[in-house]
Formats: C-alpha cells, sequence, structure tokens
C-alpha cells in the first residue's frame, strides 16, 4: 500500500508543481463529459465564444466538430494534422451569411487569453465494453489535452520510466488513440536520478530527454525532484510552453514517408534563442557577423539550424522573411541536409526549399525573389561573396565549422 500511496503523492505533488506555475487544477473524476470524450468540450466552446465576439454557439458547436474529426489515414496523420490545426488555425467560414473568421484554437501571442490546466484521474473510455484507461496527468490548454505524463512509484524497483514509455507508446496508443491524436508532447518520470524526461508520442524511448536548465545561464538540475521542478518550469510554465508547442514541435511536410515527429532539446532551444537574437543585432548594426554556435557531435545541430530558421522566417518581422543560404563543405553533407530541409517547407515558413545546382542557379534564384527560401548549396559554388551575388541585407547564411574556417 505505502507504495501506491507515495506514487499518488508524486501525483500530487507535480499537480502543486504546475498549479505554481499557473495551472488551474481540476479532477477527472468531477468533469461530466461522454467517457471517451478527450477534450473539454465545454471548456473549448467557452474559450471560442470569448474570443470571437461574433461567432454564435452554433459556430462554436462546427468548430469544435472540425477539430474533432481532422482527417488522416494513420494515427501519425491525424496527430500530424491535428497539431497543425492547432498550432495555426485555419479560417472559418459560417453558413448562411458567408462571415470568415480566422480561428485560432491558441493564442500564442496574448498567453492569458488561454485557459491553462492540469487535469489528474480522467477516465478515457474505449472498447466494446468501456474499459477505461486513466492517464497520470494531462495538460489542457482551451480545453485541448497537449500533453500527457505518466509517472511511476519513486520506491517500487520494478516500476521504471521504461514501463512509463511503455504505457503511453503501447497500451494507451492501442487502447485510447482517440485522446494521444491530441497529445504531441509527453513526460515520462519516476522522480528519481535522471529519470524526467520529455518526449513526443513518436519519439523513440532512448532520445527521451531530460530538461536540465530553466534558463540557459542556470546550473544544470542533475537529480530526482530538482530535475522535476526544472522541467516544470523550463517546458511547462505556460508562457514557455506555448513557445515549445508553436516553434519547437516539429512534424516533416505531408506526402513524406515515416513517422517522425521531434521536440526541442534545451540546448537545441536556448541556442536557437541565443542565435536569433544575434542575428537581429547584426542585421540591425549593419554587421554580416551573425553569431558562432559550438556544439558537440551528436547535439542535433542540424535541427537547431531547422528551429533557428523558422524562428527567423515567422518571429522577425523587421527581416521581412529573409532568404537563408546553408553552405556545406561536402556533397555529401548537401544531400544529407537536402533529406531533413527539404521535407520541411511547412515548418520553416519560407517558401521554396532547394539543393542549388551550381552558382547560375544561386544567382538566378537569389534574382528571383525579394523575401523567403532556404538554398542548400557547398562552398565550391561559390567564387564570389554573397553580397556580390546579391545587395539584399536579409539573406542569412549558415555554414558548418569546416564550411566556415574555408569561407573565412
Amino acid at each position: 500500500m505505502r507504495g501506491r500511496l507515495y506514487e499518488s503523492e508524486y501525483e500530487e505533488a507535480l499537480i502543486d508543481l504546475l498549479q505554481s506555475e499557473g495551472w488551474q487544477y481540476t479532477n477527472g473524476k468531477t468533469i461530466h463529459r461522454p467517457v471517451r470524450e478527450a477534450l473539454l468540450v465545454d471548456e473549448l466552446k467557452a474559450s471560442l465564444l470569448d474570443r470571437y465576439a461574433d461567432l454564435t454557439p452554433q459556430d462554436a458547436d462546427e468548430i469544435v466538430t472540425r477539430l474533432r474529426h481532422v482527417p488522416g489515414q494513420t494515427h501519425f496523420e491525424r496527430l500530424r494534422n491535428t497539431f497543425i490545426l492547432v498550432r495555426d488555425g485555419f479560417r472559418y467560414t459560417r453558413n448562411g451569411d458567408g462571415a470568415k473568421f480566422d480561428i485560432k484554437f491558441v493564442d500564442f501571442d496574448i498567453p492569458e487569453k488561454n485557459t491553462f490546466r492540469v487535469v489528474n484521474q480522467l477516465e478515457v473510455g474505449y472498447g466494446l465494453r468501456d474499459e477505461v484507461r486513466i492517464p497520470d496527468v494531462l495538460l489542457y490548454v482551451n480545453g485541448i489535452p497537449l500533453c500527457i505524463f505518466e509517472l511511476k512509484n519513486p520506491t517500487s524497483e520494478n516500476a521504471t520510466i521504461a514501463d512509463a514509455y511503455e504505457q503511453i507508446h503501447t497500451r494507451y496508443m492501442r487502447d485510447i488513440p482517440h485522446l494521444l491524436r491530441y497529445c504531441p508532447l509527453s513526460c515520462i518520470s519516476d522522480a528519481t536520478a535522471n529519470n524526467t524526461r520529455v518526449g513526443t508520442t513518436y519519439t523513440p524511448y532512448e532520445h527521451y530527454y531530460a530538461w536540465k536548465k530553466v534558463n540557459n545561464e542556470d546550473p544544470s538540475a542533475q537529480r530526482g525532484i530538482d530535475q522535476v521542478r526544472t522541467i516544470v518550469k523550463g517546458v511547462y510554465e505556460p508562457v514557455r510552453f506555448l513557445e515549445v508547442l508553436r516553434d519547437y514541435v516539429y512534424f516533416p511536410d505531408e506526402g513524406f514517408d515515416g513517422e517522425e515527429e521531434i521536440v526541442c532539446r534545451y540546448p537545441q532551444f536556448f541556442a536557437t534563442r541565443m542565435l536569433r537574437e544575434s542575428v537581429l543585432d547584426a542585421f540591425r548594426e549593419g554587421s554580416s557577423k551573425g553569431g558562432t554556435y559550438f556544439g558537440a557531435t551528436g547535439c542535433g545541430k542540424t535541427f537547431t539550424m531547422m528551429f533557428l530558421a523558422r524562428q527567423l522566417s515567422l518571429r522577425c518581422a523587421e527581416l521581412g522573411s529573409p532568404t537563408i543560404v546553408m553552405i556545406v563543405d561536402r556533397d555529401d553533407l548537401q544531400s544529407q541536409a537536402g533529406k531533413l530541409f527539404l521535407r520541411s517547407s511547412s515548418f520553416l515558413g519560407l517558401g521554396t526549399a532547394k539543393v542549388i545546382k551550381d552558382r547560375e542557379d544561386l544567382k538566378t534564384e537569389l534574382s528571383l525573389r525579394d523575401s523567403g527560401g532556404f538554398f542548400i548549396c557547398t562552398i565550391q559554388k561559390f567564387c564570389e561573396a554573397i553580397g556580390e551575388l546579391n545587395t539584399r541585407h536579409n539573406i542569412i547564411c549558415f555554414s558548418d565549422e569546416g564550411t566556415a574556417h574555408r569561407y573565412a
């Protein structure tokens, strides 16, 4: 009994930490809803009607139906398409008078306009006999579940975060995919050692990652409950949570093979932030030196460049939608980068993504546009500086260390 009680105490402690960061708490047993319903429908409708004064209750019903029935032939496709709908919103046209509304399920720009709710002990029905699964903790924004926590007893040698992983990725995926289709993020924890980690519902177990800093200058949280506090403040503080959801959860473009969903690691998150500010400072000062990032082998520098490109494209209005040229020093790196970036046009938000064939091809592409575009080429294609190819000030070059040495 003590082990089960202690797990309950850990759940309560996590909820207390989340409440201290601004999440409202509700016990799932007190929520009146059909047992198979994953959304908090009343809260979602109230959010829509509060933020869009001209919507009617019938409009809200139709918008919720749109969210509930996002298409996709596989669970992965439904998850990706649902997440993109939640992240980006859509244009709703009312039947009858044809009135149009640009609907955002989440207000990323004004976080206080959202409702952040932590729920535990929510029964989610499935199967012909109305069996239930009860996730430990769910995080809802405006009635939409966006993260699932699975906790294991810290005092039991037989309960590990590997078991928590299996609970989400095997049992819940099998039994309650109608809940997981809304959840891009997941967290597994037993509150011991290095065992609180964040990932996605498509992250392999070995790639779940401890988030060890709230801010970049902080010392790393190393163990136990200290790491739990850090991950709550570093990922799940409401404003930070929205930032991660908006720009640091990656799905490849529709139509590409494979099921891949990536959430940033904390070094990538802080590096992206710092590089973005360094590029903006250089732009304001008229400097060509945007900054240098040193990362160890295997730290995910290519994804850091991906997150940075999205930030520069969508969150830096003064750049006016830059053109980004990624320069590598080997053909195999050009092909390797191309495999990632050419299937990421939607995430990058820059329009055309292309591997450059030769110098004339690069000149042509730069001359055809005043903004946008992501181009990958080798250093050998340069016989002149970028400034001689095009004089625009919002062309940004990314390069790896070998290329930077040569280019210098």
